[in-house]
């Protein structure tokens, strides 16, 4: 296979005094800087990336299908990497989509970047989808909890640039700052204390019992109307290669059956992501996810990790109203959750597989 090109431009920045030189370099999966798999940053990183968006994370993302492409901007009068996007690339359909197969994707910026290189870095983005037949591009960031200044100023440009909002969702985090119980509702106070007298208490599991864990997921999503979790395969993989990022939590019976199971991942030093929480209807009358939540915000705690994400609640038909409610129960505050798309043209102006 003949290697890909990989694109490097440069954007001086004109300012009072010596401004830096900002440079966007961006490779895709097979070309010769990227032969092994996804393209990796060529500057260190001004900061801690999410998983989501590190090239371990990505490759295995592709196994879906699809190349993907990185796109990188550089501050070399830093000689810090302060962007960083990936994408995978739908060939068949025109269509690239960032995250491939992940909670969310989109830019991650370094804090206080001005808006001019951020803009520029958007339209090469573009320039660069654009060139290789790309019609359409999803965007789905993280919620505005996880960086509230870098994603109002993502939001505004993807906004001047013509995007579109193609779902707004309620994401619900917890400060860990405050403590588990201040802010429960009376009711789930009551739950909590129902769980601990009947002898029900939270446990850290070991990855060998994913398998079981995971067709206990799978049968509480499905008597619930939830979509299936990832395949256990995936989920092991996750576990296997990120096993410092993974975790698998329960809430026991007295007789150790499980309550509740939950898979948590690290997204960064400050945010622990409450992946799949599930729990048998037969469970309801003792609410265990209250116990299992007071369980992650400890470990979360003592962790040092500063939120804990809820994440969002939407079904197929809409809003789950009633998990939406549990959440501010929990004490948990709303958040806004974006997915943006938009429809790329080329540099004619025309549409993009268009010649």
């Amino acid at each position: 296979m003949p290697a890909l090109p990989v694109s490097l431009v440069s954007f001086p920045i004109t300012a009072v005094g010596a401004g830096p030189e900002w440079v966007i370099y961006a490779a895709e999966t097979g070309s010769e800087t990227a032969a092994d798999g996804p393209p990796a940053p060529r500057l260190p990183l001004a900061f801690e990336p999410w998983l989501f968006v590190r090239p371990a994370h990505q490759a295995l993302q592709a196994d879906g299908g699809g190349r993907v492409l990185g796109v990188f901007l550089e501050n070399t009068a830093e000689g810090r990497t302060t962007g960083v996007f990936y994408v995978r690339l739908d060939a068949e359909n025109q269509a690239a989509h960032s995250p491939g197969q992940a909670p969310f994707g989109g830019l991650q910026l370094a804090e206080n970047m001005p808006a001019d290189p951020v803009r520029w870095f958007v339209e090469t983005i573009e320039t660069e989808l654009a060139s290789r037949c790309i019609r359409h591009l999803t965007l789905r960031p993280p919620a505005f909890a996880y960086a509230p200044a870098t994603s109002a100023l993502q939001a505004e440009i993807l906004r001047r640039r013509g995007y579109r909002v193609v779902l707004a969702e309620q994401n619900y985090a917890l400060d860990l700052r405050q403590p588990y119980a201040a802010h429960l509702h009376p009711s789930e106070r009551r739950r909590l204390a129902k769980c601990v007298r009947h002898g029900l208490h939270f446990e850290q599991e070991p990855p060998l019992l994913l398998p079981l864990a995971h067709a206990f997921i799978v049968a509480c999503r499905a008597e619930r109307g939830q979509a299936p979790p990832l395949p256990l395969a995936r989920l092991q993989a996750l576990f296997q290669q990120f096993p410092h990022d993974h975790f698998l939590f329960s809430v026991r019976q007295p007789n150790g059956e499980w309550a509740a199971l939950t898979v948590a991942i690290r997204v960064d030093a400050r945010v622990l992501y409450n992946f799949y929480p599930a729990s048998p209807l037969h469970c309801n009358s003792f609410s265990p996810v209250v116990l299992l939540t007071e369980g992650l915000h400890h470990f979360a705690g003592v962790n040092n990790f500063e939120i804990l994400d809820l994440g969002t609640s939407t079904l197929p038909t809409g809003p789950n109203a009633s998990l939406l409610r549990f959440k501010r129960h929990l004490g948990a505050t709303a958040g806004l959750r974006l997915t943006w798309g938009k429809e790329l043209q080329n540099s004619a102006g025309e549409w993009s597989n268009e010649t």
